[in-house]
């Protein structure tokens, strides 16, 4: 019966979670049945294998605080029923208990619903006692955002105080200060800061401290892993969490009110976005790069020709990702915004190309006759994004170094080239770079660096020399 195997996979879910169907030696129990039935081996008999109705009615799990208090409604379906069909009234039962949470669950599809934040969230694991008493603690008020004096004790200034959702960084000072807004206006009491590399969280947890060290506690979790609800920021790196799938083991959905994912392109494709997606909440992305997968793409001709290509695209994307549909960031901070507030310069644009780069470039692209071992010639035709990934250009890759050194700015005083970085399309491309700046450094400061004038920097989808 699909109601059983619906029962069974939620007791199992709510057990795991450590709520209790009877009392042991970490207290009474905490899940009762509606109405205010205490769960008995006799009740599990009287309810058999039909799920959904008892001789009582519809049945419903009510649970409960450590003082007794209703503090979750469970609406359970069957397996073969949408949870949301439940949704109204659980609602009506939770508001008649005062009980501001619900869960709606068919055993593998599982919401959970605070009735103060709007819509209910898909989560993959039930909350824990714990994390829900926590999460019940903050009362969000967006009013509150848009009313909170942003004065001078936030370190800097938000450029449009007047609306929170558009506060955008400046610089790297301003991140706290999103944080802080949410913390003063209890819009949240815990905070998951999430990173893609070891590097950005030590830096991130020093500007923390840096800013609200004298308000907030901040902490990288892997360094306080006994002690991390003692702190209001918590810091980690995403394969942290995905190791051994962590954030699933020892962490509940609602154990954090706002989470803020760094670089957030990358946190979103792939096996990362099941951290960013398990937790509830708020959700900010900040990222230098926002990818627009479905920019003039015909919706439904690509639902159409391939729904699995669609599907991706529409993961991957960070304006949908974030509720930005119209393709347009919540906040934008433009290069020139940051030129004409003296934060960045305008960059120099030198032209550098050849033959191929410019074929490259074109509609038609580059085409290059292929010779088999057998002797037959064929055309194949390279575009722009196939350059150092199926297409390989020595003499190219040497011009782009030649124009570069030839361009770059120098100390006045001894004349060097001054530091820079380089992006390259692979791991692959940037060690070839390096070679080629390295020796092209030997010709023009003879004697003055041993191979270390240019230094590959491995990334884990980027690559810089």
């Amino acid at each position: 019966m699909k109601e059983a195997s619906a029962r069974i996979k939620i007791n199992k879910l709510l057990e795991v979670a450590g709520w209790r169907f009877f009392g042991n030696e970490q207290g009474p129990a905490n899940i009762r049945l509606e109405p205010s039935v205490a769960l008995t081996e006799q009740a599990f008999d009287e309810i058999g294998e039909n799920f959904e109705k008892s001789s009582k009615g519809y049945v419903d799990f009510l649970m409960l605080s450590e003082k007794g208090f209703p503090l979750i409604v469970l609406e359970a379906k069957a397996e073969n029923k949408d949870p949301l069909v439940g949704k109204e009234q659980a609602r009506r039962y939770a508001r008649s208990l005062d009980c501001r949470f619900v869960i709606l669950s068919n055993g593998n599809i599982h919401y959970f619903w605070d009735l103060e934040r709007g819509n209910p969230s898909i989560i993959t694991a039930f909350p824990t006692p714990t994390s829900v008493i926590g999460f019940q603690k903050v009362t969000p008020d967006l009013r509150k955002l848009i009313q909170e004096s942003v004065d001078d004790d936030y370190v800097a200034l938000t450029q449009r105080p007047g609306y929170a959702a558009e506060a955008g960084w400046r610089n790297e000072s301003e991140r706290p200060d999103f944080i802080k807004l949410f913390l003063r206006t209890g819009n949240a009491s815990r905070v998951l800061f999430l990173v893609d590399r070891l590097e950005l969280e030590t830096q991130a947890v020093k500007q923390f401290n840096k800013i609200l060290k004298n308000d907030y506690k901040t902490v990288i979790y892997k360094e306080s892993r006994d002690d991390w609800r003692g702190a209001e920021i918590v810091v980690t790196t995403v394969q942290s969490l995905l190791f051994n799938n962590k954030y699933q083991r020892l962490f509940s959905p609602t154990d954090f009110d706002l989470v803020i994912s760094d670089e957030a392109h990358r946190s979103i494709g792939g096996n990362a976005r099941a951290v960013f997606d398990y937790f509830i909440g708020y959700k900010l992305g900040l990222t230098a790069t926002p990818r627009d997968y479905l920019k003039k793409v015909d919706q439904q001709e690509s639902r159409a020709r391939d729904p699995r290509e669609f599907e991706r695209r529409l993961l991957l994307d960070t304006y949908r990702t974030f509720g930005c549909n119209d393709g347009q960031p919540t906040y934008r901070y433009s290069l020139l915004d940051g030129v004409k507030d003296g934060f960045l310069i305008n960059p120099t644009v030198v032209d550098a190309r050849s033959d191929i780069t410019t074929q490259l470039l074109s509609d038609e692209g580059y085409v290059s006759s292929i010779e088999d071992e057998e002797g037959n010639s064929s055309e194949e035709s390279f575009t722009q994004r196939e350059f150092e990934k199926r297409f390989f250009s020595e003499a190219t890759n040497q011009l782009f170094c030649k124009t570069f050194l030839e361009n770059a700015l120098r100390d006045p005083v001894s004349g060097e080239i001054g530091k820079s970085i380089v992006f390259a399309v692979s791991q692959s491309h940037a060690t070839k770079i390096t070679q080629i700046l390295n020796h092209i450094a030997v010709l023009m400061f003879p004697g003055k660096y041993q191979s270390d004038f240019a230094v590959a920097l491995m990334g884990r989808s980027r690559a810089g020399a």
